[in-house]
């Protein structure tokens, strides 16, 4: 039963501290990549059709001052920055020198835009509606719809794993309950007769205990060990050095997960016990 007892919390504690390390580099990648998002306003010209532009008519000076002092004035925009005709044409030529399409445009059919930049990335939603119908407006980029997707599928796959691992905490605690409550039960006569000669319960409780705490630090040991050896084999040998465009959590947020794994594999050892001791303790 102690044994069934240490694989069962090391088995869970390692999943929990997959859940929290899994938490952290969704909130790093969440962190840096919306500190890049912004929105894209494209502006009408002569070529463009759709969204509030008139067919063969580019938006006009007017048109463009509206739409730049709209945007500045709403309270969810940090920033406006505005991009020529010219601006986008240089960019396009610096990104497609070596393509056959690098002719295929001149300046006058590329569209000027407005990249906009929010206080809060996640309430994009109302400054995308506004800036879709203004006059002189043909579309309107948000990247946060490119990289929601993926962000609900990085939350699914954190809640899972600390899903999962709450489930088995449980299972675990349950387990340590019935290791202790059976070991009461076999010593139910001994117990007794501490209890007549006068010892504390404390001093009853103690044995108990310690059994619980060894059973769940040796849990604790070896998730820890299995957390941080899924870190430096995964993480710091393989996936760092192979996507360095993402930000990657460290051994400091590794540590956090093992600190907390030890509180809650200490609390998972102390709380059943005491709970499964309590009718021994007043024989």
């Amino acid at each position: 039963m102690t044994v069934a007892v240490v694989v069962t919390m090391a088995v869970s504690l390692s999943l929990f501290g997959l859940g929290l390390l899994t938490s952290m580099e969704v909130d790093l990648v969440k962190g840096r990549w919306y500190d890049k998002i912004e929105i894209s306003v494209f502006l009408c010209i002569k070529t463009t059709t759709g969204g509030m532009c008139e067919d063969g008519k580019g938006a006009t000076d007017a048109q463009r001052d509206a739409i730049q002092a709209a945007l500045q004035g709403n309270p969810e925009v940090a920033q406006v920055f505005y991009e020529s005709k010219e601006a986008a044409f240089e960019e396009f030529q610096r990104v497609f020198k070596d393509s056959p399409i690098l002719g295929s445009r001149t300046a006058d059919e590329m569209q000027d835009s407005f990249r906009v930049k929010l206080i809060n990335p996640e309430n994009y939603q109302g400054v995308v509606s506004e800036a879709s119908g203004l006059q002189g407006v043909q579309n309107v980029q948000d990247l946060q719809s490119l990289f929601e997707p993926l962000f609900k599928w990085l939350n699914g796959l954190q809640w899972a794993t600390i899903g999962m691992s709450v489930l088995l905490l449980l299972a675990a605690g349950l387990q340590i309950a019935n290791t202790i409550r059976m070991a009461a039960f076999t010593r139910r006569r001994e117990i007794g007769i501490m209890r007549l000669v006068g010892a504390s319960n404390l001093y009853i409780l103690l044995p108990f205990l310690l059994e619980s705490l060894v059973a769940g630090l040796i849990g604790v040991l070896v998730s820890g060990i299995t957390v941080a050896a899924g870190y430096l084999f995964i993480i710091e040998r393989n996936a760092k050095t192979s996507i360095r465009t993402l930000p990657w959590i460290d051994w400091t947020h590794v540590t956090t997960a093992i600190l907390a794994m030890a509180a809650v594999g200490i609390a998972l050892a102390i709380i059943p016990t005491l709970l499964a001791t309590r009718k021994y303790l007043r024989i």
